[in-house]
């Protein structure tokens, strides 16, 4: 009998290949859920001016500037216009111990009619606020009520225009402290 040569050595094997197809699915699928899960993730940004720092002086204008400033402490607010600054307001914490957000929207109100071309306000949190509360101050210094009074002035073509803001351009003062 002659001597036969086994099967395997005769013929190579094929090596099977790995099948991707699967796995590029399941990686696309994954990709898609990410992206479309995204949509949902809503990131909010509060939009303030920075304090200019300059060397140069002031340019010379025949009216004071208002230089409106709210400090938030412990007790509540103090508004402060002018420069050098002086206190005109201080409006203190309401009985539950929260800020009170009417008065001070009231003051200032009456503070923009007698001063209807600015548009700036400093605030300085001198004490660890809750985002919340910095909304709800921001709020009452930015936004009119429907229940306030209008409020017109005359732009430079002499027409009437109607004020839909407080004091819009927030400038927040002591970032760094």
């Amino acid at each position: 009998m002659a001597y036969k040569t086994p099967t395997s050595r005769k013929t190579k094997r094929k090596q099977d290949k790995l099948n991707l197809i699967p796995i590029l699915d399941a990686v696309f699928i994954f990709i898609f859920f990410l992206l479309m899960s995204t949509q949902f993730v809503k990131i909010f940004e509060i939009g303030s001016e920075i304090p200019i720092v300059s060397n140069e002086p002031p340019p010379k204008s025949k009216k004071k500037p208002l230089a409106l400033t709210v400090v938030i402490k412990n007790s509540g607010f103090e508004v402060s216009t002018g420069v050098p600054s002086r206190i005109v307001r201080r409006i203190k914490k309401n009985s539950e111990g929260e800020y009170d957000l009417s008065t001070l929207h009231d003051f200032l109100v009456n503070l923009k009619k007698r001063n209807l071309s600015e548009s700036s306000v400093v605030l300085e949190p001198v004490v660890d606020l809750k985002y919340e509360e910095i909304i709800k101050i921001m709020d009452a210094v930015r936004l009119l009520r429907k229940t306030d009074d209008t409020l017109f002035f005359k732009d430079k073509d002499g027409i009437d225009v109607q004020l839909k803001t407080l004091f819009h351009k927030i400038i927040f003062g002591n970032l760094m402290s």
